[in-house]
């Protein structure tokens, strides 16, 4: 087996490249960019932006390492028959669905649910349309992984803790080792995001590990 190691905490990951795969959750026009979900709930997508860069330098690293490399959306059906009704009202107005500068927001097909340049999918890796926060609610994730034999994932994307969290907590039920490099996600509230982390990786890495980006594209490298 060829093991590699990522530098992390609480401790270091040993993993085999040939069974990690890079998930970048949720990195959308509507998430990042002014004018979509993000910016209609009241937040700062400034925030969020911060993690682009770091997760560009990742993708690439993933890339050129030739490890598997996933992307997610979330997002509903034109008659948002796929949307729970408490995720449409949430105790407040939610305007999921409803017209914005880049189409229907959070609706598949619009310009706003698509991922953003700096990020986007290249020929054969798979994108997965998520109708929830966790990437393996109602979708073919676990399938897929399992397909190719994947035991560890990098998670990178939007928001820390919310799709991220969600999705990493999901995987370490199924089986998988999940760490996180910390620039490479964001959230609009970073409070939020400290502690989101630090129970990721509290009593010995009970639902995965944390890292940076520098660290992950060293292991790669290494």
């Amino acid at each position: 087996m060829t093991q590699s190691i990522f530098q992390a905490q609480p401790f270091e990951l040993p993993f085999d490249p040939r069974t990690t795969a890079l998930v970048m959750i949720d990195m959308q026009r509507d998430f990042v960019e002014a004018g979509g979900f993000g910016e209609a709930l009241g937040n700062d997508v400034s925030l969020v932006r911060t993690a682009i860069a770091p997760c560009t330098e990742v993708l690439a690293a993933a890339r050129q390492k030739g490890i598997m490399v996933i992307h997610t959306r979330e997002g509903h059906r034109a008659d948002l028959s796929d949307c729970p009704p408490a995720k449409l009202t949430r105790g407040g107005k939610t305007f999921i669905g409803e017209p914005g500068p880049m189409g229907r927001i959070l609706v598949r097909g619009e310009a706003g649910h698509d991922i953003i340049p700096e990020l986007y999918p290249v020929t054969g890796e798979p994108v997965i349309d998520k109708p929830g926060k966790g990437a393996f609610y109602q979708t073919d994730l676990h399938l897929i992984l399992q397909n190719h034999g994947i035991k560890t994932l990098i998670v990178c994307g939007v928001t820390t803790e919310v799709c991220v969290t969600t999705t990493v907590r999901e995987a370490n039920d199924r089986g998988y080792e999940c760490i996180i490099p910390e620039d490479c996600v964001g959230s609009y509230f970073p409070e939020f995001q400290k502690y989101a982390l630090e129970m990721i990786k509290a009593q010995g890495a009970i639902f995965g590990w944390v890292s940076d980006s520098k660290a992950i594209i060293a292991g790669l490298e290494g």
